[in-house]
């Protein structure tokens, strides 16, 4: 057995375990770690990760929480807790960029397997009904953040087929367009989170940026054409009118002074009461598992049970003050520019992943949740470290990257 293997497994292991319960997932993230530690090679994976964009971003980020902590010692209810999201944030990205080329080819092929299956289980529930198993609840029902991690994922597919059907000709862009439709599908009917829909409709617009940046007139032209065809699906298609609609009737109340149980309307009063906490204390914030301890003091009654601010980076500046969020937003820019910078397939790719991942922690704290982050992470991960290979192939067949 080479000495890859192991760790290649438990890479694949957890890609192919990103739509099932969160349960599975952290299984996956220890069963890696514990391939790594205890397989050679250990210097050779420090060195691909410090070579990495991301890791002094992830350094200053972990380096800053210490800091809250130790100048701001108050002991909080989810103080625990919310240290372990944050280390998790950062050792999720990091056990991505330091896999070898062969590993994240392979945990990237799992991730469309699984992608996949689910698809599958999905349509065998929408036509003969499948028994209520906890291994895939989440999918065959539109209930809780785990679902909403499933219809990002899918949505992330769905933007990388895109992606590949704007890059190719002939078959390839016909079957790549085909599967975004698909999903799309899946998404609308089956899995109807805003967030995923936006995903899907803007992944397109972002890739179309990125691959015509030096090209003015066609990326003019291509993002007008974008956005009728946008329109004319949200005008005509009710299932993915409604839910936008009411999302904008639900801030428009917000705005008005009215507190509603209703997703966009409490976003809208998490985001004006956790702004007040960071204006309140903006240089140290008040401190690593603060946040629920000031919005129940500061939050309308009707919404004090919230447990979590839908937006990480005002969740890092409530928690750790300006510095914080200024920290955890590097992070999410730094991933983006790691696709930026590289003009061709692969480069965005992990453009359209980094975005997705900073549009769903700015709308769904896709970081600070691991029922969203822990897998979502996991995969803008692979795809941001398939970005930093030369020329955006696999050199698994030579051996390159590999771990002596």
């Amino acid at each position: 057995m080479r000495f890859g293997e192991p760790v290649r497994c438990a890479a694949l292991f957890w890609s192919l375990v990103a739509f099932m319960p969160v349960g599975m997932g952290y299984l996956a993230f220890f069963a890696l770690i514990t391939c790594m530690l205890v397989q050679k090679g250990r210097a050779e994976r420090i060195a691909l990760l410090r070579q990495h964009v991301l890791f002094w971003p992830l350094a200053a980020y972990a380096a800053w929480i210490l800091v809250v902590l130790a100048l701001q010692p108050v002991w909080y209810a989810e103080t625990p807790s919310n240290l372990w999201h944050s280390a998790r944030i950062v050792i999720t990205l990091a056990l991505a960029l330091a896999l070898t080329t062969d590993e994240a080819v392979w945990a990237l092929k799992g991730f469309m397997l699984a992608a996949l299956c689910s698809v599958l289980v999905i349509a065998a529930h929408q036509t003969v009904g499948l028994p209520e198993w906890s291994l895939w609840a989440n999918l065959i029902h539109y209930t809780g953040n785990k679902s909403i991690s499933n219809a990002i994922l899918l949505a992330l597919v769905a933007g990388s087929a895109l992606v590949v059907a704007m890059a190719h000709h002939g078959r390839v862009r016909l079957v790549a367009i085909m599967v975004a439709l698909a999903l799309l599908a899946v998404l609308v009917f089956a899995l109807p989170s805003r967030t995923s829909l936006i995903v899907v409709l803007g992944a397109p617009v972002a890739a179309a940026i990125h691959q015509w940046r030096h090209y003015k007139r066609r990326l003019l032209a291509f993002l007008l054409a974008a956005m009728v065809v946008a329109t004319a699906l949200i005008a005509s298609v009710p299932a993915i009118q409604r839910p936008f609609a009411q999302g904008l009737g639900e801030v428009r109340q917000a705005m008005q002074g009215k507190v509603l149980l209703a997703s966009w309307n409490i976003r809208v009063q998490l985001a004006r009461h956790t702004s007040r906490m960071i204006a309140d204390r903006p240089w140290m914030g008040w401190g690593i598992g603060s946040w629920n301890t000031q919005w129940k003091m500061r939050a309308p009654p009707l919404i004090a049970d919230v447990n979590m601010p839908h937006d990480d980076l005002l969740w890092m500046g409530a928690q750790a003050g300006v510095p914080g969020a200024l920290t955890w937003l590097a992070i999410m820019l730094s991933a983006c520019w790691v696709g930026w910078r590289r003009q061709d397939v692969s480069g965005r790719l992990a453009f359209v992943a980094a975005l997705t991942l900073l549009f769903s922690a700015l709308v769904n704290s896709a970081t600070r949740d691991a029922s969203i982050g822990l897998s979502l992470l996991w995969i803008v991960g692979l795809y941001l470290r398939m970005a930093t290979q030369p020329n955006g192939r696999s050199r698994a067949s030579s051996g390159a990257d590999a771990v002596p």
